[in-house]
């Protein structure tokens, strides 16, 4: 009995403080104060201390070296559905220095959720997943994607699936009014079904029916949306898409703004690029996609149909002030990969047609009879992205994916968004300060999405860290070439768990699922 007790004492005068302690950092805590030096102990996976840390012991010590330590990135609008399953570490993000991100943006999700997360955790994550249910998702369940109004009764079963998500663990409800089938659905119906994660104290994230011309009208419902729901709102990649009105971010800023000083809690996300990226369909007419594949090849095989599909395409095209399709680049075509970094109009030629708008638009619907192309569209000026950076209120997000290295020609924002903002905007431009950068990338969107143990470097929070030198951090995606891993995060900690190491992406698996429980 003796000899148990002397091992016992033996083995807790050997055991270590911390798990790691991270040494001399200058700390950027994510609030938005100013940096401070301290030391950071790290103990099952939460931060434990935070301070001078003297005469303390860690499995493992990690020297400073007067680098910065900040949170870990929270990227609430990303697309991963389809892609994570392929690349569960979730490489391209966390070399960007993302350790969170949220899913199920502009309206498309998974569905069946409590089956989805069950194979993710089997699988083990690399970085931390959340999911909104998306509206286009639940109204294709319900109703395909039929152009028209739904019933009482649609309403009812669509307010069922969105209610269930949410006892599943979503953390709200998205739309993307651009897209089919939601951009058929009237605001009261988008309400509805709002009301229903409203009631487990989810978010309201919103693509909006315009961003361009009518960009004043969607900003009142999108928020109106929220308010009528009773939950907060986050309008998805703010931005001005028309040529015709770049500058107008002056007007959709204040437009906001004027809804918080009414009390209304609305906040926007952005990526720090002047290139959207989404698909090829979103160049005609809406009504021309409804009904599903068979139907949109109907259409195109109907001369008249087809005439006025084109005819109300130039018209679109006429309404975003540009000459022709040349802002417009495939990113993605399974069909014919030669296509992939090429325009609209550099296919058109590459076909032997003449140089016009007409002949630009027959190629499109050509290729959209093959099959849908992934899309980056050159549709921003850069004052505006400029200016929507500096409101206080916007966090940053990628609007990208999970990535398979190599594959297609994604938008490079995949790759690049957070080092982009602290290499270009913080370091170069000096737009905004490196506080205010990682507050915008860690609190902001963790209060927005009730992450209330991430996004600050406090005691008791997630140990989700980075520790990077701004000096070296660097984007290297480009358009031209998309697949390049950000440079200079040279510590990524995931729940306190080592993903990058000196640069390199380990072998572990510190992510986790993290399912909305009301508070």
């Amino acid at each position: 009995m003796r000899f148990s007790l002397i091992l016992l004492a033996t083995a807790c005068a050997l055991a270590a403080d911390f798990d790691l302690l991270i040494r001399d950092a200058r700390i950027v805590d994510g609030s938005g104060n100013p940096w401070y030096r301290a030391s950071v102990g790290i103990l099952n996976g939460r931060i434990a201390a935070v301070g001078t840390l003297a005469n303390v012991t860690a499995t493992r010590t990690i020297d400073a070296r007067n680098r910065v330590l900040s949170p870990g990135f929270i990227d609430v609008h990303t697309h991963v559905e389809g892609t994570v399953d392929k690349v569960p570490r979730g490489d391209n993000y966390l070399l960007d220095g993302v350790t969170t991100m949220v899913t199920g943006n502009c309206g498309g999700s998974r569905l069946e959720l409590a089956q989805w997360f069950r194979q993710l955790e089997e699988q083990k994550l690399g970085l931390n997943l959340a999911t909104l249910i998306g509206h286009n998702t639940v109204r294709s369940k319900v109703m395909g994607t039929a152009n028209r109004k739904a019933t009482p009764e649609e309403i009812e079963s669509m307010q069922a699936l969105v209610d269930q998500a949410m006892r599943d663990g979503a953390v709200g409800f998205s739309t993307g009014l651009i897209y089919i089938p939601g951009t058929y659905s009237e605001t009261s119906e988008v309400v509805a079904l709002a009301k229903a994660a409203a009631r487990h104290a989810g978010v309201y994230a919103s693509h909006m029916r315009d961003e361009g011309e009518r960009i004043t009208e969607a900003i009142d419902e999108a928020v109106q949306v929220g308010r009528q729901a009773g939950m907060p709102v986050q309008i998805s990649h703010f931005k001005i898409d028309n040529k015709k009105l770049w500058g107008a971010s002056v007007k959709s800023i204040e437009q906001v703004e004027r809804y918080r000083r009414e009390g209304v809690d609305v906040v926007v996300d952005q990526y720090p690029y002047d290139h959207s990226s989404t698909n090829l369909g979103i160049t005609l007419p809406s009504w021309a996609l409804a009904d599903g594949r068979e139907a949109i090849l109907e259409r195109l095989r109907t001369p008249d149909t087809r005439r006025r599909i084109k005819k109300e395409m130039l018209e679109l095209l006429a309404n975003k002030g540009r000459a022709d399709y040349s802002y417009a680049t495939v990113a993605s075509f399974e069909a014919d990969r030669s296509l992939e970094g090429k325009t609209i109009s550099a296919i058109n030629k590459e076909k032997g047609r003449p140089a016009t708008i007409e002949s630009e638009a027959e190629t499109i619907l050509q290729l959209i009879e093959t099959a849908m192309p992934g899309m980056v569209y050159h549709s921003m000026g850069m004052e505006d992205v400029e200016r929507i950076l500096r409101y206080p209120n916007t966090a940053v997000a990628s609007d990208g994916g999970i990535r398979e290295f190599g594959v297609g020609m994604p938008h490079p924002r995949s790759y690049g968004t957070n080092a982009r903002v602290l290499a270009e905007f913080v370091r170069v431009r000096g737009t905004i300060t490196l506080e205010d950068a990682i507050r915008r990338m860690t609190s902001l969107p963790a209060r927005t999405f009730r992450f209330r143990d991430r996004g600050l470097i406090m005691p008791g929070m997630a140990a989700d860290l980075l520790l990077f030198d701004p000096a070296r951090v660097t984007d290297k995606a480009t358009y031209q070439q998309p697949h390049q891993y950000t440079e200079g995060f040279d510590y990524v900690l995931v729940n306190g768990v080592v993903m990058v190491d000196e640069g390199k992406l380990t072998e572990a698996r510190g992510g986790q699922v993290l399912r909305h429980r009301m508070q």
